[in-house]
């Protein structure tokens, strides 16, 4: 074969090669999608203690739980329920009765900066507006054994229960300490050895979120929670 022929079939089989790879990252891109959509779902139930602990449930058992016990909603910046976007915006998701006709609580997006990279998770509050019931990540870069243990399961789990109030009502929000947590204090858990930093970024991005969800929780506090039973996002 000829240097020129050796060329072109090069040149044609990298563009065969390229066309193959487009049309299958096209292919499973609806896959994909539907796959990550799941896996939030799986994390915002898991947050808001709706999993059971004693089963893996499939995805259309997921879905199914997902549409019945938790609804996508959004408020302006006053905590107010409202339908169409405009404004300041706050997305959250309500966590309702198997009915759907009462507010059990509520749970935050999460989204903080950790060593390496965005740390991704969900933050379930109790209908109270005070109290956290359950903690979750879905997606971070953390050092695995180290950092990375912000994934795993006495961790998340020592999130619940905890208040972002204190006992005259003051905002104190809630941190990951260096080491061990004082055992009287009930806005820290315990940190991660060897992750203090990562602690330090999940502690600035919990904060964030709390800050600039408080007028929803304020709103929980003030017993009008189910107010937003009425305003689903689309």
């Amino acid at each position: 074969m000829s240097e020129s022929r050796s060329i072109r079939f090069t040149l044609y089989l990298c563009l065969v090669c390229s066309i193959l790879l487009t049309a299958a990252a096209t292919g499973l891109k609806p896959r994909q999608e539907a796959n990550a959509r799941l896996d939030r779902q799986k994390n915002v139930l898991k947050a808001a203690g709706l999993l059971p602990e004693d089963r893996k449930l499939n995805a259309g058992e997921v879905e199914a739980l997902f549409s019945t016990r938790i609804r996508a909603v959004t408020a302006d910046g006053e905590g107010r329920p409202m339908e169409a976007e405009n404004g300041t915006t706050l997305h959250f998701f309500l966590q309702t009765d198997s009915s759907g006709t009462i507010s059990e609580g509520y749970v935050l997006p999460l989204e903080s900066r950790g060593l390496w990279g965005k740390i991704y998770g969900y933050l379930a509050m109790e209908a109270d507006g005070i109290h956290i019931s359950g903690f979750t990540v879905y997606a971070h870069q953390e050092t695995p054994g180290l950092g990375g243990d912000i994934e795993s399961r006495s961790f998340q789990q020592s999130f619940t229960g905890k208040a972002i109030l204190d006992e005259k009502m003051n905002f104190r929000g809630l941190r990951v300490a260096k080491g061990k947590a004082p055992s009287d204090d009930p806005h820290s858990v315990d940190g991660i050895s060897g992750a203090t930093l990562t602690g330090n970024y999940l502690s600035e991005g919990i904060l964030d979120v709390l800050k600039k969800f408080e007028p929803v929780s304020a709103r929980f506090r003030a017993g009008e929670g189910d107010a937003y039973l009425m305003k689903e996002t689309p």
